[in-house]
């Protein structure tokens, strides 16, 4: 019988990998900066309309500043912590669904699969 199974994809960390990942949240962040800015631009034209709707709209454009900042710390925070890593860990990148054959008598612990990649390339399946 085949029956769905979740297997976790990881990837070995290697400098390729750091230097990519350091790459995508410098980009995120830069993004999110350029939001959280143009909502403050956003936010002073509002400050400058009559009162009707304005304390509204400022209270909607705080709380996505707020978003953003809590975004950018995030991303520094992450950082930080691939940063720390040494080379050669393993980092959980996704789950995928595969479809597994399980037999009588198979012992359902052991039908839980990774698959471990290194550079782009499948170099282990346990």
């Amino acid at each position: 019988m085949q029956v769905l199974r979740t297997v976790v994809v990881k990837q070995v960390l290697t400098e390729t990998l750091k230097q990519s990942l350091l790459s995508s949240y410098q980009d995120k962040k830069s993004q999110l900066e350029k939001e959280y800015e143009q909502l403050r631009f956003e936010l002073k034209k509002t400050e400058r309309q009559q009162k009707g709707s304005r304390q509204q709209k400022a209270g909607f454009f705080q709380k996505e500043m707020e978003q953003r900042r809590q975004k950018i710390e995030n991303i520094d925070f992450q950082k930080s912590q691939l940063e720390m890593l040494p080379l050669g860990s393993e980092l959980k990148e996704k789950e995928v669904q595969a479809l597994i054959d399980v037999q009588v008598g198979d012992r359902w612990e052991e039908t839980e699969k990774t698959i471990v990649i290194k550079d782009g390339i499948v170099v282990e399946i346990r």
